[in-house]
Parts: structure tokens; C-alpha cells; sequence
């Protein structure tokens, strides 16, 4: 299963508005004006999820780096094994008095805290991350059908009530519906294997929970996944044209359109 190559869009929104910069030379009455494309300041998180730098998840991190860094983009990263990021939702995460001493409730409790600043010092570090960024891209070898438990972590700690959602401030409406989202991954099966007609299923049927249940209902712009399938089993002449499609992607991906993020682009 191929996905189809992404639309561009020639709509000026926030992600394709012009720098307008007026320059008076000296001496002289005449004024220069210089657009320069604004992804020239451009903030990009990439939030990374992978133990062993060599990967090919390491490279595909490496190579969006030096890719957006080209661009001018101001690339940052959280890479949460090296972070030893603390994937558990615990009652360490808020600082100070519970809202409700008697019965912990995470989500509440979670939510009381990031009205009152209250939040463990790694997750206001991370949610400054995320508000800054344009664009977040995860990247991440694909753990039983989904993101790894680290990964999972950061979604569960981050992106909290009051900060990326607030019902029914969701899905369109969502805290974070001025950002890009795009998720791009590793599988152990095969393209086939991940066809409508494999043993795995189609590879949307996984995408559901992590792009329509996450990404889409903090009301981010959804762009289409990044898909190496099953890189330890290929050629390392095919690992390279995945890196070499990962690359010729990003010199253009701030004209993609994101997809429809409707359940008939997950199960048609």
C-alpha cells in the first residue's frame, strides 16, 4: 500500500506568510523591500523515541535536523531516552496541595495543577516546548501497533487539560489547532503485511488512536505519516532511498496540506 504523495496548498495562512523586511540604503532615498519566507524562523520540535543512535529512527532524526536546520528552521529536540524521561502519570507530577486530598484523580488533579503553574518542572519544560513549535514531528519504531511506552508517557504527562484540550475545545476546536503534527516511524512488518488485505490490517486501522485520538482531538493539523516498513529486513540500498524519500519530503513540507481527519481517511 502506497499513501499518496501529500497535496501541496497555495492558500497563504500562518504557514505561508511572508517576512516583509524594508531596508533604506544609506546615503540614498530608495528603500529595498525583501520578502523572505518565514520558515526561516520557523520552530520545529521533534520528539524522539528510539535507544540506539545507529537506528534508522536515529537517522530519520538526524536527517530532519540537518534537513529543517538548512531551511533556517530552529530545530528543537527532545530525545526521551536520553532524557530518561519519566513516563508514569503519578501524583509527583503536581507540585504542592492536591486539589482533592481524598481521592487522587489524575486528570483533575493534572488540570488544577496547570492552572496554578503547579506542574512538575519537566512537563512546563516540554509544554513551552510544544507551544513554541510550528511543527512536531515523533519519531518512533512502532511498538505493538503503537508509540512506545515512553512516548505514550510524554503524551500522557503533556499535553494535560488546559493545555492542549479543554472540552469542548477538541478535535478543530482543540488547544493546539494552530500546530502541525506528523508522525514518522518504523515497522517490523512489511508494506504488505500492513495492507487492507494483510494479517496486520491496513496501516490507518493503527493510526486512528495515535493521529485522530491524540494529535487531532489537542486540534492539531494532522500532515500524513512518514512509513519506513520493516528497515532490518531490506537492502541497505532500500534504508537509503527511505532516508533519501524522508529527505526530499522535508524540503517541501511546509506546502502540504494535512490530511482529513475524519474517520472515512482511517476505515474507507
Amino acid at each position: 500500500m502506497r499513501f499518496p504523495v501529500p497535496e501541496r496548498t497555495t492558500e497563504i495562512s500562518f504557514c505561508d506568510s511572508l517576512l516583509i523586511l524594508q531596508v533604506r540604503i544609506r546615503n540614498t532615498a530608495e528603500t529595498k523591500v525583501f520578502l523572505i519566507h518565514s520558515f526561516f524562523w520557523r520552530k520545529v520540535l521533534i520528539i524522539y523515541a528510539h535507544q540506539e543512535p545507529k537506528s534508522l529512527n536515529g537517522s530519520l532524526k538526524n536527517l530532519a535536523v540537518e534537513e529543517l536546520s538548512k531551511q533556517g528552521c530552529n530545530v528543537t529536540m527532545s530525545d526521551l531516552y536520553a532524557m530518561q524521561f519519566e513516563p508514569r502519570a503519578t501524583r509527583n507530577d503536581i507540585i504542592g496541595s492536591l486539589h482533592n486530598s481524598e481521592h487522587f484523580d489524575y486528570g483533575v488533579e493534572s488540570w488544577e495543577a496547570y492552572k496554578r503553574r503547579c506542574l512538575a518542572s519537566d512537563l512546563i519544560e516540554e509544554q513551552r516546548k510544544v507551544q513554541e513549535a510550528e511543527l512536531v514531528i515523533f519519531q518512533f519504531p512502532l511498538y505493538w501497533f503503537s508509540m512506545p511506552a515512553i512516548m505514550k508517557g510524554w503524551m500522557d504527562r503533556v499535553l494535560v487539560q488546559g493545555f492542549a484540550h479543554n472540552f469542548p475545545q477538541c478535535y478543530d476546536d482543540g488547544l493546539l489547532k494552530n500546530k502541525l503534527a506528523l508522525l514518522s516511524f518504523t515497522t517490523g512488518g512489511d508494506e504488505e503485511m500492513f495492507s487492507k488485505g494483510g494479517v496486520s490490517g491496513d496501516i490507518r486501522y493503527l493510526l486512528w488512536p495515535m493521529q485522530h485520538g491524540i494529535m487531532h482531538f489537542c486540534g492539531f493539523k494532522v500532515l500524513a505519516p512518514q512509513i519506513c516498513f520493516a528497515p532490518e529486513y531490506v537492502s541497505e540500498e532500500k534504508r537509503k532511498e527511505m532516508l533519501t524519500s524522508w529527505a526530499q519530503r522535508l524540503k517541501t513540507i511546509w506546502e502540504e496540506k494535512p490530511i482529513n481527519c475524519t474517520p472515512e481517511w482511517y476505515f474507507k
